[in-house]
């Protein structure tokens, strides 16, 4: 399964991420919310924002893999997708964010989970398939 290797991979973020936030806890000395301290508010958008799209969006490269899809097309969306949550994640986390890195990472994710989308309703709907 390819979709696996992409699944390890954003697991590894994923993981990275909440030391990150119990970093940020530990340093400002804050067990629950934000208490106004903008770096672990932004730490913790990072983390939420990583695991708000990236099971979704596993699933759906799931069940295009598993109908199908070719395997370039299955590594082409997981690494397009791993980029655009590398890229949101480090940006997003820093106090001087970049607006147009953060606008092109959520392109990437978008692209992702419309095309996996897109190819999963033609294929249940007229039986085409990429």
């Amino acid at each position: 399964m390819i979709v696996s290797i992409y699944a390890a991979i954003l697991a590894l973020v994923y993981v990275q991420l909440s030391l990150y936030v119990v970093k940020v806890r530990t340093e400002k000395r804050q067990s629950l919310g934000t208490g106004d301290h903008e770096e672990l508010n932004r730490a913790i958008r990072a983390h939420s924002n990583f695991i708000e799209y990236v099971p979704f969006a596993l699933i759906l490269l799931f069940l295009n893999e598993y109908q199908g899809m070719a395997s370039h097309y299955v590594h082409i969306l997981g690494i397009v997708f791993v980029i655009g949550r590398l890229l949101h994640a480090s940006n997003i986390a820093q106090i001087n964010e970049k607006l147009k890195i953060r606008v092109l990472s959520m392109l990437l994710t978008f692209s992702v989970m419309i095309i996996t989308a897109i190819s999963l309703l033609l294929d249940a709907t007229i039986g085409i398939y990429l």
